[in-house]
C-alpha cells in the first residue's frame, strides 16, 4: 500500500489497535475477547493491518534510566554548510541519539539524547556541535509521554479572525 495514502480503520480495527499498543504480548484469544470477534477474525485484522502498514511492529518498552542511561535531553541544530548531521554520519556515530527530527523554522534539526552521565552528555553535545550551532535543553523530569495513537477526534471548528479579513 501507498505509505502517503491514509488506511480506512473501523471502530474494531481501532480497538485492537488501542489493546496492542497497551500490551503487544496479547493472544489473539485474549484480543477476540476484548473486541468481540472470533480469534480468526481478529488474526485476520491484525495481518491486514500489519500488511497495510498500520502495525509496524512490535517491541519491548525499556526504561532507560534503569538500563544506565538516566539523562534525557533535547538538542536543536543548525547545521553548517557543508556539515549537515545527517548527510555527514551515521547512526552508528552517534548512538546516543534516540530520535532525529527534521524542522521548519530556525533550526534543521532537533536530536533526542540519552546519557549516561553529564560527562557523557557533555561529550555528546561537543561531538554535535561540531556540525553547527546548538541549543540544548536538559529534561528534568517528564511530566506526560508516550500517548497511543488513537482516533482522530472530529476536526475543531476555527474562529475567524475579523479584524484581519480583507
Amino acid at each position: 500500500m501507498d505509505a502517503s495514502r491514509s488506511f480506512e480503520l473501523d471502530e474494531i480495527d481501532w480497538r485492537l489497535l488501542d489493546a496492542l499498543q497497551a500490551d503487544a504480548r496479547l493472544s489473539y484469544n485474549a484480543l477476540s475477547k476484548r473486541v468481540h470477534l472470533s480469534p480468526p477474525a481478529v488474526a485476520e485484522r491484525v495481518r491486514r493491518l500489519e500488511a497495510a502498514g498500520v502495525i509496524s511492529g512490535y517491541r519491548a518498552t525499556v526504561d532507560p534510566a534503569r538500563a544506565g542511561q538516566p539523562l534525557l535531553a533535547f538538542i536543536q541544530l543548525r547545521c553548517s554548510l557543508g556539515r549537515c548531521l545527517l548527510k555527514t554520519t551515521t547512526a552508528d556515530t552517534y548512538p546516543e541519539v534516540v530520535e532525529i527530527h527534521k524542522l521548519s523554522g530556525e533550526h534543521c534539526t532537533v536530536l533526542k539524547v540519552r546519557a549516561a552521565s553529564l560527562g557523557h552528555l557533555e561529550g555528546v553535545i561537543e561531538r554535535i556541535g561540531e556540525h553547527g550551532q546548538i541549543n540544548t535543553y536538559v529534561v528534568l523530569s517528564t511530566a506526560f509521554e508516550g500517548r497511543p495513537v488513537s482516533a482522530v477526534a472530529p476536526e475543531r471548528p476555527v474562529t475567524r479572525s475579523e479584524g484581519w479579513s480583507s
